[in-house]
């Protein structure tokens, strides 16, 4: 009955919702898709985005949390939709109209509705992917009027692009912020609806042992890339011809959730054409103990998902030392 009830008010809500939520994916995700174009796109745009008429369908639902003003809940969200979404390309060699088509999406959604009197009696919602079961996104990418692969490297640079905005954007604890309908967010409660930094990351990466080397004559040239959230990476120096590079280089990051999040650390080879990741580690933030330094040695990954790699040969390790502080203002996560 819950489920029933939830589908008719999402169906009578979703012109709200993909209204609001369109506006915010535009503004969003262009950024994004600028910052990650490859060095042969000269422009990467909506040229039309709308999610289309068909609402979302909720497979089940619990309740986390109910207080004044605020409903929390878990929701197995299946939606097979009917989006037009085409993004506009520019290349060196083409322009090309590139059509995202037969969307799937299959995943956990944490969403709180924020209550307000006036119809429609929500003015936001927050809306989050749980990482565990993964999101599952199936799509399909079709050139209007041409071929992919008329520019080189764009089909990766999209998966990659939708695979950051769901982790960086999307999966718990970071949420959008949807207001519905023009209702004004009732600003007691607004703050608690942003994801705020909960924690200070001090990390020096010192140095990398036994990299796979990836060049036919001389040596890899090593860097690292670090983050918490892929939107905000920092990098080392380049060191040359080497395979047991020291770095020694220290780097600040911010967490907001020391229970779910991670520092990732990529070690990549810079190369002329494209740069070669020769490994992957995460850490997850909760094995670390608040004021406490620690020096770790990590054993670099072909990827963090390995049932996808067959190459499972040693990549090395990466030797950081690592500490997180608290900040003041401690945020309590939504649900406790």
């Amino acid at each position: 009955m819950q489920v029933k009830w939830l589908n008719k008010q999402l169906s009578k809500l979703w012109p709200f919702v993909a209204d609001a939520a369109t506006m915010v994916i535009k503004e969003t995700v262009e950024p994004m898709l600028e910052e990650y174009r490859t060095p042969g796109i000269s422009s990467l745009k909506f040229s039309k985005l709308s999610l289309g008429n068909v609402a979302p369908k909720i497979e089940g639902i619990r309740v986390q949390s109910l207080k004044k003003g605020q409903i929390t809940m878990d929701i197995d969200f299946r939606w097979g939709g009917d989006p037009s979404i085409i993004l506009a390309v520019e290349a060196l060699v083409a322009s090309l109209p590139i059509q995202l088509k037969d969307l799937q999406v299959f995943t956990i959604v944490r969403v709180i509705f924020q209550l307000a009197e006036e119809i429609p009696c929500i003015s936001a919602v927050v809306v989050a992917l749980l990482s565990e079961p993964k999101p599952r996104i199936d799509y399909t990418l079709k050139a209007v009027g041409g071929s992919l692969t008329a520019i080189p490297g764009l089909s990766d640079m999209i998966d990659d692009t939708v695979k950051t905005i769901v982790t960086d954007m999307l999966q718990w604890p970071h949420r959008i912020v949807v207001p519905i309908g023009g209702v004004p967010v009732d600003t007691r409660h607004a703050f608690d609806l942003e994801l705020k930094p909960q924690g200070r990351l001090l990390v020096t990466v010192v140095k990398a042992t036994e990299l796979k080397n990836m060049e036919m004559i001389g040596k890899s040239d090593p860097y690292v890339v670090l983050y918490i959230r892929p939107l905000f990476k920092v990098k080392t120096k380049v060191v040359d011809n080497s395979l047991n590079p020291i770095w020694d280089e220290k780097f600040e990051l911010i967490a907001e959730d020391k229970e779910t999040q991670s520092l990732i650390l990529e070690v990549f080879d810079k190369d002329i054409a494209q740069d070669k990741r020769l490994g992957i580690v995460s850490l997850p933030l909760i094995d670390l103990e608040s004021e406490v330094s620690k020096e770790l040695e990590l054993r670099l990954l072909p990827a963090l998902d390995m049932l996808k790699i067959k190459d499972k040969k040693d990549r090395g390790t990466v030797t950081i030392n690592v500490s997180i502080s608290e900040l003041l203002s401690k945020v309590v996560p939504f649900g406790s």
